[in-house]
């Protein structure tokens, strides 16, 4: 009876047999099991929904947090529309304009760009491409209603060649790298008014209602670009010039480090992985240096600030994170040196890469205080000669070392440890192309030059030591010092 009671109100029932020889009996309401199911799969569904609502909440808050100016970009694209929107809502100023007030909000929703030299390039792109467009526009649909049931083929002709030879003008490389957003416009202001100005009899109050327009647009772009919170595109280049030579530096010291560590191969550090930065910015280089050319002249950049110029000092930092790379590949192979090995140039080629990093936080600082070579860069550059020129001593005396020490060693297990010592002279002969270009920058900008005068009075004698440092270049390892050379058994034999 109970069995078929069950039955009828569509429970289930198990009995279970434990070791032990007693039962269990587990009742399941199939109507209440399949609504806490259902409950349970809503409130997980709810709660994924919140942990992405969540976590997207935080990536938009570390952004913010990161770079405030973005937020303020906001902002200020924001109060431009609302600044543009005045004509479109108050009825005098409204009439003036006519109905083509909406292009002044238009031309703000499209130029306005997160630099001041994006924001310059774009405006003056907008007002030339404009009002050549509609100039030629207005000339061709006058010649083509002189010409009366011809007027559409020859506006549609027009328009076809103008178009046609527009487009192919942006694969060439300088008008698409400064003029390629002037082209566009160009294209789309001829195409409207020679269009539109088929149905429409008074064309030249149109355009002259779009241009006044656009000219407003424009201008309260620039004024709140400019006058509230300006980036500018010459700074940004200026800091990532100057950020990239740190990271360079910190990469450098890392990869050495990691290298010489003892022990296994162990992780490498955070800071080794600086070049990659290095060798991916050139984009965001040449983009910058090409909005830089359009800013007006700001604190101690100029007109005629080269901003050409960061790019070869980029191009050189990328030729030296090449060889960085190749050493970071070096730290992280499977095959290794003994450590035995590496003691017998583990001093040299630590001592080598700190010079090196310290020659580029040197020069990184030149740049950043926008000042001449300074005392300090010049004495670093010595440094670093003499460390290499130390170095390539000891690989060179490297094989009788191992003759006399270590007799049970192969040459072939010192080629590890000799790749890194050849990179580290190699990276040491580019960071001077890096400080030749840093110099070069410093002239053509006009950096301020340091007065050491009071510091050379009182240190002759270093300034002399200073100069004979100077004189020790990185050369080839198949040269011969100049301290061999002289006490090489054929100078000897040539002397007697």
């Amino acid at each position: 009876m109970e069995a078929a009671a069950r039955e009828a109100q569509g429970g289930l029932e198990w009995r279970v047999t434990v070791p032990e020889g007693a039962s269990v009996t587990v009742e399941h309401e199939a109507a209440g099991g399949a609504a806490a199911r259902a409950w349970a799969w809503l409130l997980a569904c709810v709660a994924a929904a919140w942990g992405r609502v969540a976590g997207f909440a935080r990536k938009v808050w570390r952004i913010g947090a990161d770079d405030p100016r973005k937020v303020v970009h906001g902002l200020k694209v924001g109060l431009s529309l609302a600044l543009v929107s005045i004509f479109y809502y108050t009825r005098p100023l409204y009439d003036g304009v006519g109905g083509a007030a909406m292009w002044a909000i238009m031309t703000v929703v499209v130029i306005f760009e997160y630099t001041v030299g994006g924001s310059v390039y774009k405006s003056f792109n907008r007002v030339v491409a404009t009002a050549s467009a509609g100039v030629l526009a207005l000339g061709v649909h006058w010649v083509a209603g002189k010409t009366g049931e011809f007027e559409p083929y020859i506006l549609t002709g027009s328009l076809f060649l103008l178009a046609a030879a527009a487009t192919f003008s942006r694969f060439i490389p300088t008008v698409k790298a400064r003029f390629d957003y002037g082209v566009t416009i160009f294209i789309l202001t001829y195409s409207l008014v020679a269009v539109s100005g088929y149905r429409v009899d008074e064309l030249a109050v149109l355009a002259q209602q779009r241009v006044s327009t656009i000219a407003i647009g424009i201008f309260m772009c620039l004024a709140v670009a400019i006058f509230v919170c300006p980036v500018w595109a010459g700074q940004e280049l200026h800091l990532l010039t100057t950020r990239n030579m740190d990271k360079l530096a910190a990469a450098l010291e890392g990869c050495v480090e990691d290298y010489f560590a003892e022990g296994p191969a162990a992780q490498p550090q955070a800071r080794s992985d600086g070049y990659r930065c290095v060798l991916n910015s050139k984009a965001s280089e040449d983009a910058q240096a090409n909005l830089a050319r359009w800013e007006p002249a700001h604190g101690r950049f100029g007109f005629r600030h080269p901003y050409g110029q960061y790019g070869k000092v980029g191009a050189a930092m990328r030729a030296c994170a090449c060889c960085v790379e190749a050493l970071s590949s070096c730290a992280s192979a499977e095959a290794r040196a003994p450590e035995h090995v590496k003691r017998l140039l583990r001093d040299a080629c630590t001592r080598a890469g700190a010079r090196c990093a310290r020659v580029l936080r040197e020069a990184s600082c030149s740049v950043a205080t926008m000042t001449a070579s300074s005392r300090a860069l010049d004495l670093a550059v010595a440094d670093m000669n003499t460390a290499v020129h130390d170095l390539q001593g000891d690989m060179r005396s490297l094989p009788s070392m191992l003759a006399v020490k270590l007799a049970e060693t192969s040459l072939v297990d010192t080629m590890p440890v000799f790749t890194v010592a050849s990179l580290l002279v190699e990276i040491a002969a580019r960071v001077e192309g890096v400080v030749d270009a840093v110099d070069e920058l410093a002239t053509l900008a006009n950096f301020k030059q340091v007065d050491d005068d009071d510091d050379d009075d009182d240190d002759d004698d270093d300034k002399k030591g200073e100069s004979e440092m100077t004189t020790t270049k990185v050369h080839p390892l198949n040269e011969p010092d100049a301290d061999e050379a002289s006490s090489s058994p054929e100078n000897q034999a040539s002397k007697v």
